[in-house]
């Protein structure tokens, strides 16, 4: 057996009030060091977050612990270069020497890529991991923080970042080690006025990463265990959060749930998120709501398309997850299941009722297969396998 790596690094402040945990800490770390700059900080939010109040408050926060704080929320749904662009000018105006990145997966997404080209030249697309381009990531970079608002990506203890990028106009994956963010703050309070449809749709994605991770490739029992847990974690508090939003228990575990998914992804994902990636990029379609719409039909498309290939270890697998939702639950109950789970928190109806048009599969499915989440799928996949799935959930 060859040696394996397994990273569980990330430090994390969970309960109610622990992004005020956070900013003494940021606080107390600048006077303990030497570079000024660490008393200045970038916050990088959205729009949404500084319209209802929330990005005021977390900034008052870090002023009133001592730090001065500049904040940039040019940050879009499916974060562009733009956003990236902007915010590095906006670090560099203020000469902050730390970000903290407030929201959902977005402004983490935006602010882990500010880090990158503040110290690099771009454009983006050089970064691409697909393509080798974390060799190209080599300069020190600003420390990152994360304080995440709703309960899904799980990219406050991520090693990357998801850009549009402005010369290819294609998802990219940024990767290094070093934008894993120092401290990820879970604080249920800073969740409570997420609305239901962002609830469930986050949740689904946090759902979707425990689950693919669980199925990829590879031994990882580390990842295995804590992707059970998270999908648990999702099943029994998800339609509270989503009917309740104002209860603190069931934001407080989705917020855990979402942290133990992208752990475990360190494993890999699989065939889903290829294709939520371009989706989301073609209709902008939120990319939680992508992965809840797509794994029911993606993964009875798999349990019919490919069952030859299926081994005792991955009909196990399925069966597994199947019994989270009852104990008399079988592999193949799994796609319904889900359906049934994504029904109870309001996510109904199929892609096509978002607008997946049959003319565009053949593009969808070469931009899924080029994209490099697939290759931890248990099943290996070729391009004309990703024109299939697409063509399952028109139906």
């Amino acid at each position: 057996m060859s040696i394996q790596q397994f990273s569980y690094p990330t430090k994390i402040l969970y309960g109610p009030g622990a992004a005020f945990e956070l900013a003494h800490h940021l606080a107390e770390a600048a006077k303990a060091g030497a570079d000024e700059r660490r008393q200045r900080v970038l916050l990088v939010t959205d729009p949404g977050l500084v319209e209802v109040g929330l990005s005021e408050r977390v900034s008052d926060l870090l002023t009133d612990a001592g730090l001065s704080v500049s904040v940039h929320s040019e940050v879009h749904g499916n974060p562009v270069e733009a956003d990236v662009v902007a915010g590095v000018a906006s670090l560099r105006a203020h000469d902050a020497g730390v970000i903290v990145a407030l929201g959902g997966g977005s402004p983490m997404d935006v602010a882990k890529a500010i880090a990158v080209l503040a110290a690099h030249d771009g454009p983006l697309s050089r970064f691409d991991d697909g393509k080798g381009g974390d060799r190209l990531i080599t300069a020190p970079m600003a420390p990152i923080y994360a304080i995440p608002t709703t309960a899904g990506t799980g990219s406050e203890v991520g090693r990357s970042g998801v850009i549009v990028c402005a010369d290819t106009g294609v998802k990219t994956v940024i990767f290094h080690p070093d934008l894993l963010p120092r401290v990820a703050v879970l604080d249920p309070e800073l969740t409570v006025g997420l609305p239901p449809h962002l609830t469930a749709a986050t949740g689904m994605d946090a759902f979707t990463h425990g689950l693919e991770a669980y199925l990829a490739k590879g031994f990882h029992p580390m990842a295995d265990a804590i992707a059970l847990g998270c999908m648990e974690l999702v099943v029994q508090h998800l339609p509270a959060a989503v009917a309740r939003g104002e209860d603190l228990d069931a934001r407080g575990h989705m917020l855990m749930a979402a942290t133990m998914g992208a752990t475990a992804f360190q494993k890999g994902l699989g065939i889903v998120h290829s294709m939520a990636h371009p989706l989301s990029t073609r209709y902008d379609i939120h990319h939680g709501l992508a992965n809840a719409l797509l794994l029911a039909p993606v993964l009875r498309w798999q349990l019919s398309a490919k069952t030859s290939q299926f081994t005792a270890d991955l009909w196990a697998r399925y069966a597994r997850v199947a019994r989270l939702f009852g104990s008399t639950r079988d592999a193949a109950d799994l796609p319904a299941a889900i359906t049934d789970l994504c029904a109870r928190v309001g996510i109904t109806g199929r892609l096509s009722d978002h607008g997946l048009k049959a003319e565009d599969i053949d593009g969808l499915a070469d931009e899924a297969f080029a994209d490099s989440c697939h290759h931890g799928n248990s099943i290996p996949l070729e391009r004309d396998d990703f024109k299939a799935a697409f063509e399952s959930c028109l139906s």
